[in-house]
């Protein structure tokens, strides 16, 4: 989780959030995946900061992007229960509207039949 920037270490990176621009701060073993911000509470890619001198180990940037995966399928489990939720909320609201339409004709009718 992303701290403010008002309390860093040496090594921590320090980056803003895509959104409201707020300085942000993470340990260099976020890097490359995203945050939630403190001040905003959107979710922001965090940068990816590699220093030049460092070798890409094989099996660490396996991890990495699995690492990734992971985190990726989870937020993509996130949003499609999201879109389920509001899938069968709209359906309830159309059900709804169906029958407040079917309860107009009727009072419609029932108007017209005393009217004449």
């Amino acid at each position: 989780m992303a701290k403010n920037a008002e309390t860093t270490a040496p090594a921590d990176i320090v980056f803003r959030c895509q959104h409201c621009k707020a300085e942000l701060v993470l340990n260099p073993e976020e890097t490359g995946l995203s945050t939630k911000c403190v001040q905003c509470g959107k979710l922001t890619a965090v940068p990816r900061w590699r220093k030049r001198s460092d070798a890409v180990d094989p099996a660490t940037l396996m991890a990495e992007i699995q690492r990734k995966l992971t985190e990726n399928e989870s937020q993509r489990t996130e949003v499609t229960g999201y879109i389920n939720q509001a899938s069968i909320q709209l359906h309830r609201w159309q059900l709804r509207l169906q029958q407040l339409e079917e309860r107009h004709q009727q009072l419609e009718k029932e108007l017209a039949g005393l009217k004449t």
